[in-house]
C-alpha cells in the first residue's frame, strides 16, 4: 500500500498485542507506571526539599537553579536517544536500563556532600528519567490495539498529575522527618519493586519487523549540542528588567552565543538524520500530517502546561496572603482536574473510537479557563475563587497528555512507536521550557513596570528616610525600583510597627533638644509625617497587590493566544478513527 503525506501506514493491526496474557499486561503496566512515577515525582519532590538542601550544603543562590536545570536538560536531551533504542532493542531493556541509571543517580544524590556532586548526580537522574518517560508511554502501544490505548494512556497521564500533588507533600514530610537525603533514597525501594514486576512477567516488547541496527551516534551528538545550549539559554536568560542570580539578559553575549550554537547544531542534526541509516528522528515521519501536526500541538500546549501554574503561587502569597505551603496546596484542585481530564478523555476516546473532537473541546475549555483567570482575577480574589477557576484550567489541560500521545502513535507503523513516543515527549518538554521562559519574561516585565509606576506614585513626597524604610520592607527590597520581587509578601503591619517606633524615638529626641513652642511644632510635624507614612503603607500594599495581579493576568492573557495556536494546529490533525481490529482485518480495511 502506498502512503501519502496524510495517510500513515496502518498501525491498527497491533500484531504483538494479541500474544500477551492478562497477567503479562498487568505486570508490565504496573512496572511501567511505577517507573514513570519515579521520573515524574523527582520533578516536584526535590523542589520542597530545595531550601533545606541549600542550607545544608551551603549552595550559592546562583547555583541553586541548577538542581532543576541539570535534571531537565539531561532528560530532554536523552529522550530521542532512548526512544530509538527502544525500537532497536525492545521496551523492557530500555525500561530496565533507565531504572538502573535513575536509581544510581538517586543513590549518589542522597550521598552527595557537595554542590557540584549533587548537580552532576541530578543530571545522571535526568539521563535515566528520559528512558522511563519514553519506554513507559510506548508500552501501551505494544500491549493494546489503538482503540484501547486512550484509556491506558489516561492512566499514565494521571501519574503526571498526581506527582505534582504527591511530590511537594512527600518532599516536605520526608525532609522534616528523615532528612533531605531520603528524598532521593526513597526512590530505591520503589525502583526495586518496579524492576521486580518487570523481570517477573514483562515480555521483551521488541517491535515486530524491527531490523537490527546501530544507534546513530553522530546524530545523538549533534542533538545534544543542539538541545543543551538551547535549554541552558532558556533557563538562564531573563529580561533586562528582571535580573536574577546566576542569569543573563536575553541580549547578552552568553545567551546569544548559546542560541547560535544550538541553531548550528540543529542544522547539522537535520543534515545527519536525512542521511543516517537508522535516524534518531526519521525526517520522513514529518511528511505524515498526523505526526507533524500532533507534535506541533504537543509543543504548543507544553508551552502553557507548566507556565499556567508556575506563577500562581506568587499571586497567592503576595495578593491573597497565603503562606508558601498553603499557596502550593492551592494547585491541588488544578491537579485533580488534570487527572480527571486525563482519565475521562482516555475512556471517552476508547469508547467513541475518535479523539479529535475531544482534543478540540478540551482546548476550548482551556481557553475559557485562561480567560476567566485573565479577566476576573482582582486584588480582592479569594482562595476559594481561584481554586474553582484553576479546576477549569486543569480539566482543559488534562486531555493533552493521553490524546496527543495516542494520535502520534497511531500515525506511525509499529516499528516506529518508540521514535514517535519519544518525539511527543521531547516536544512536550521542550515546549514547557520555552513556555516558562517566555511567560516568565512576560510576568517579570509586567511586574517590574507596574511596581515602578505604582509604588513611586504611592510614596511620592515622603521624606527620604521613610521611603527607604518602605523600600527595604517590600518583597525583595524593590519598591520603587525596576525589577521583580524575590522575597516574601509585604508585611504592612510589621512596617507600620517599625515606623511608629522610629517616630516615637524622634519625638523623644525632639523633647530632649527642644522646649516650648519649638518642641510643640516639631511634635506636630512628626505627627503629620507619621499619619502620612502609615497611610502610605496601605497605599504601597495596595500597589503591590495590583502589580502582582496585573502580572499574573498578563500571563493568562498571553496563554489564551498560545492555546488558540494549539487549537488551530489541532484542527489540521487528520481524524484517524481507532478500531478494534486484528492484523488481517486491519490490512483488509
Amino acid at each position: 500500500m502506498a502512503h501519502t503525506a496524510d495517510t500513515a501506514p496502518d498501525p491498527l493491526a497491533a500484531p504483538a498485542s494479541e500474544r500477551f496474557s492478562r497477567s503479562q499486561k498487568a505486570f508490565t503496566l504496573a512496572g511501567a507506571l511505577l517507573g514513570l512515577l519515579l521520573a515524574a515525582l523527582d520533578q516536584t519532590i526535590v523542589a520542597t526539599a530545595g531550601p533545606t538542601i541549600q542550607a545544608d550544603l551551603g549552595i550559592a543562590p546562583e547555583h541553586y537553579p541548577w538542581l532543576t536545570t541539570a535534571y531537565l536538560v539531561a532528560s530532554t536531551m536523552m529522550v530521542p536517544v532512548w526512544g530509538k533504542l527502544s525500537d532497536l532493542v525492545g521496551r523492557r531493556a530500555v525500561l530496565v536500563a533507565g531504572i538502573l541509571v535513575f536509581l544510581a543517580g538517586s543513590f549518589l544524590c542522597g550521598a552527595a556532600r557537595s554542590t557540584l556532586v549533587l548537580i552532576l548526580c541530578r543530571a545522571v537522574q535526568g539521563l535515566g528519567s528520559a528512558a522511563l518517560f519514553t519506554a513507559s508511554l510506548a508500552v501501551v502501544a505494544d500491549l493494546f490495539p489503538p482503540r484501547d490505548r486512550g484509556k491506558y494512556q489516561g492512566l499514565f497521564g494521571a501519574v503526571f498529575g498526581l506527582s505534582s500533588v504527591i511530590g511537594p507533600l512527600a518532599g516536605g514530610f520526608i525532609t522534616d522527618t528523615l532528612g533531605w537525603h531520603w528524598v532521593f533514597f526513597i526512590n530505591l525501594p520503589v525502583g526495586a519493586l518496579a524492576l521486580a514486576l518487570i523481570f517477573l512477567r514483562m515480555p521483551a516488547l521488541k517491535p515486530d519487523g524491527a531490523q537490527g541496527g546501530r544507534l546513530d551516534l553522530p546524530g545523538a551528538l549533534a542533538l545534544a549540542v543542539a538541545v543543551v545550549p538551547l535549554l541552558l539559554a532558556l533557563s538562564l536568560g531573563h529580561g533586562a528588567s528582571a535580573p536574577r542570580a546566576g542569569g543573563f539578559a536575553w541580549g547578552s553575549a552568553p545567551i546569544l552565543g548559546l542560541f547560535a550554537l544550538s541553531a548550528v547544531a540543529a542544522v547539522l542534526f537535520v543534515w545527519r538524520e536525512r542521511r543516517a541509516k537508522e535516524p534518531l528522528l526519521d525526517p520522513s515521519l514529518f511528511r505524515l500530517r498526523a505526526f507533524s501536526a500532533g507534535n506541533a500541538a504537543v509543543f504548543t500546549i507544553g508551552a502553557v502546561f507548566l507556565a499556567s501554574v508556575t506563577f500562581l503561587p506568587l499571586f497567592m502569597v503576595n495578593v491573597v496572603g497565603l503562606s508558601a505551603t498553603h499557596s502550593g496546596l492551592t494547585l491541588t484542585p488544578l491537579t485533580l482536574g488534570v487527572v480527571a481530564g486525563n482519565v475521562v478523555s482516555g475512556q471517552l476516546a476508547s469508547r467513541l473510537g475518535r479523539y479529535k473532537a475531544l482534543m478540540v473541546g478540551s482546548l476550548l475549555f482551556l481557553m475559557a479557563g485562561f480567560a476567566l483567570m485573565a479577566f476576573t482575577l482582582t486584588p480582592e480574589s479569594s482562595q476559594a475563587e481561584v481554586t474553582v477557576k484553576m479546576v477549569l484550567v486543569g480539566l482543559g489541560l488534562g486531555p493533552s497528555i493521553p490524546l496527543y500521545t495516542v494520535a502520534v502513535q497511531n500515525a506511525v507503523p509499529p516499528q516506529r512507536i518508540g521514535v514517535a513516543t519519544s518525539a511527543a515527549t521531547f516536544f512536550r518538554q521542550l515546549g514547557m521550557t520555552v513556555g516558562v521562559a517566555l511567560l516568565g519574561t512576560v510576568f517579570a516585565g509586567t511586574l517590574g513596570r507596574e511596581l515602578t509606576t505604582r509604588t513611586a506614585r504611592a510614596t511620592q513626597g515622603l521624606p527620604q528616610d521613610v521611603r527607604q524604610e518602605l523600600q527595604a520592607s517590600s518583597p525583595g527590597g524593590l519598591v520603587g525600583q525596576e525589577g521583580a520581587p524575590a522575597g516574601g509578601p509585604f508585611q504592612a503591619e510589621e512596617v507600620k510597627a517599625r515606623l511608629r517606633r522610629d517616630f516615637a524615638e524622634e519625638r523623644r529626641q525632639a523633647s530632649r533638644s527642644l522646649q516650648g513652642t519649638a518642641e510643640a511644632r516639631a511634635h506636630a510635624k512628626l505627627d503629620a509625617n507619621e499619619a502620612r507614612a502609615l497611610s502610605t503603607v496601605d497605599q504601597v500594599e495596595r500597589a503591590l497587590k495590583e502589580s502582582f495581579t496585573r502580572a499574573t493576568t498578563a500571563v493568562y492573557r498571553f496563554a489564551i493566544f498560545v492555546a488558540l495556536a494549539a487549537l488551530l494546529v489541532t484542527l489540521l490533525l487528520p481524524e484517524m478513527p481507532s478500531r478494534h481490529a486484528g492484523p488481517r482485518q486491519a490490512v483488509a480495511e
